[in-house]
């Protein structure tokens, strides 16, 4: 199973964005799986349902920055390259998406009810979110190898 194949099977199961992207790095980063889901719980929708910063991109965000720590010995080392691959991956959502921010990327307000039924009867978990989870994943692919 790929980690792409585990983060949409994940999303499917209930969890969210950041919770997704993160857990199928779990394993590969050397973290404890319900610690990274614990960390990355209010970040889903854009961070608490706020439709800042896409979920997916910031589960990305994590699992950068653990993989930078663990990569490099040097806490400059680490802070840099974090910013860099990040900023890199930022760069490459953006050419795919226009936005990182979740209320761009779904065109609709999850903290109504109309924004609610909206993103149900648009299917936009699938045809947005896990798009967004997917090309996170393609993306942290390239970065982290």
């Amino acid at each position: 199973m790929t980690r792409n194949d585990i983060a949409i099977q994940e999303f499917r199961s209930g969890l969210n964005c950041a919770q997704s992207v993160l857990s199928a790095y779990s394993s590969d980063l050397k973290i404890d799986k319900n610690l990274a889901l614990s960390i990355s719980t209010g970040f889903g929708s854009g961070m608490g349902r706020l439709q800042g910063t896409c979920g997916a991109v910031t589960g990305a965000f994590m699992a950068i920055s653990v993989f930078a720590c663990k990569k490099f010995e040097q806490p400059d080392d680490r802070k840099s390259r974090s910013i860099e691959m990040i900023q890199a991956y930022n760069e490459k959502f953006l050419k795919l998406h226009k936005s990182t921010d979740c209320k761009d990327l779904l065109g609709c307000n999850l903290r109504t009810s109309e924004g609610q039924d909206y993103y149900k009867a648009n299917n936009l978990k699938e045809s947005v979110c896990e798009k967004c989870i997917s090309n996170s994943i393609e993306i942290l692919e390239k970065i982290m190898n």
